[in-house]
C-alpha cells in the first residue's frame, strides 16, 4: 500500500509550479533558474521492460532549457524509509527510462539519449545511511574488469535535516509545507497555519489548491494515524480553515494523550532509576540521571544513531530541560524539533 507521505508529495509534484520550487529551491543546480513552468511536460511513468513486466517510478517531468532543445529527465523517488539499495532501483528505472525513448524514437536530432537527474526525497526520522552511488555497492574488480562495471547516482533531499534557517528564508510555497511538516502542532497552529491560509484565499488556481489540500489531508492522516482523513472532500477557504483548526486540536490533545501515558511512565521509571542511584549521588541527583537515560533511549529508539551533538545536549541538559525535551520527543519529526533551536540542525 502506498504510504500517505508518498500520496501527500505524489498530488503536489503533479504540478509545474511545485517541481520547479523543489529543483531550485532544494537541489545545488542552477541550470533550472528561470526556465518557464511551459517547459516542464509530465512524462508517463511505466516503462515496459524486455520482460511481459512493468515498473513504475514516482514521478517523471521533461525539462525544455535553454534554446537548443535540451531535455533533461527528472526522476523523483518519494522515499520514507532508508532503502540501501535505493542507487541500484536509480539504476533500472534510468535504465527502462532511456530504452522507453528509444523505443518511441523521442532522442536528439543525433540520436542520443537526454540527460537524466534521479533525486530522492526523504522524510524519514533515521538519518539515510544508503549509498548514493551504485560504484560502492560493488564488488571490487579486477583493474582489467574495472571499467565495464556499472556506476549510478543520485541527488537525495533528506526533509528531516534541511537547514532551518534557510527553510524560513525561503518564501516559496514548497518551502512553507516543509516548515509545516518539520514543525510542532502549536507552531503550526499560531505561524504556518496563517501563512497558509493566506496563500489559499490568493490562489485562483483550482487543481493546485485541491493537490496541497490533499498533501494537508495526507499529513493529518499520519500523524493521527486516522485514514479517513482522505475521505474529506476539497471544500471552500473558510471551511479549510474550521477543518484544519478542528484538525490542530486533535493533534494536539492525541500528543497531550500519549505524552501524558509515556511520561508518566517514563518519569516513573526516572525515579525509580533515580532513588537507585540516589544512594550514592542524592535523590535529586538520581532522578536527573534516570530521565536522562530514558530520554536517551526514546530518541535513540525513535531516531536511531545520535549524533554527537545531540548526546552531549541531553547528558549536559537540566532537569527541566530534560522534562522539556522528553515531551517534545514524543511527537516530534526530528532532532531538530525536539531540542527546538538552531544548534539541533547541525
Amino acid at each position: 500500500m502506498t504510504a500517505t507521505h508518498d500520496l501527500g508529495y505524489r498530488a503536489l509534484f503533479a504540478h509545474p509550479e511545485m517541481v520547479r520550487e523543489l529543483l531550485t529551491g532544494f537541489t545545488p543546480f542552477t541550470v533550472f533558474e528561470g526556465v518557464a513552468l511551459s517547459a516542464f511536460k509530465r512524462v508517463n511513468p511505466d516503462y515496459v521492460s524486455e520482460r511481459p513486466s512493468a515498473r513504475q517510478n514516482d514521478i517523471v517531468w521533461r525539462v525544455q532549457v535553454g534554446d537548443d532543445f535540451l531535455y533533461v529527465y527528472i526522476l523523483l523517488e518519494c522515499q520514507s524509509g532508508v532503502d540501501r539499495w535505493m542507487a541500484l532501483r536509480m539504476q533500472t528505472y534510468v535504465g527502462l527510462l532511456c530504452q522507453d525513448l528509444v523505443k518511441r524514437h523521442e532522442l536528439s536530432p543525433g540520436l542520443l539519449l537526454p540527460p537524466v537527474l534521479p533525486l530522492v526525497l526523504y522524510n524519514g526520522a533515521p538519518r539515510w545511511n544508503a549509498s548514493r552511488d551504485l560504484a560502492q555497492l560493488l564488488m571490487a574488480a579486477p583493474a582489467e574488469l574495472a571499467a565495464f562495471q556499472p556506476s549510478q547516482r543520485y541527488v537525495l533531499i533528506d526533509q528531516q535535516r534541511l537547514d532551518l534557517a534557510a527553510l524560513e528564508a525561503n518564501d516559496d510555497l514548497l518551502a512553507l509545507l516543509f516548515r509545516i511538516e518539520l514543525s510542532q502542532v502549536p507552531d503550526v497552529l499560531h505561524t504556518h497555519f496563517r501563512a497558509l491560509m493566506a496563500w489559499f484565499r490568493d490562489t485562483p488556481q483550482t487543481s493546485l489548491r485541491n493537490s496541497v489540500w490533499t498533501w494537508v489531508k495526507a499529513l493529518a492522516a499520519r500523524r493521527t494515524e486516522n485514514q479517513d482523513f482522505f475521505d474529506i472532500e476539497p471544500m471552500e477557504v473558510t471551511d479549510m480553515e474550521t477543518t484544519m483548526l478542528s484538525w490542530a486540536e486533535q493533534l494536539e490533545e492525541i500528543g497531550l494523550k500519549k505524552g501524558l501515558a509515556l511520561g508518566e511512565k517514563a518519569r516513573e521509571e526516572a525515579r525509580a532509576q533515580g532513588r537507585q542511584e540516589g544512594k550514592q549521588e542524592g535523590i535529586a541527583e538520581g532522578q536527573v540521571i534516570g530521565l536522562r537515560k530514558a530520554l536517551g533511549s526514546l530518541l535513540a529508539k525513535r531516531f536511531g544513531d545520535l549524533p554527537p551533538w545531540a548526546v552531549q545536549r541531553f547528558t549536559q541538559g537540566t532537569r527541566e530541560e530534560l522534562e522539556r525535551w522528553f515531551e517534545r520527543s514524543l511527537n516530534a519529526t526530528g532532532l531538530a524539533a525536539v531540542f527546538g533551536d538552531a544548534a539541533a540542525s547541525g
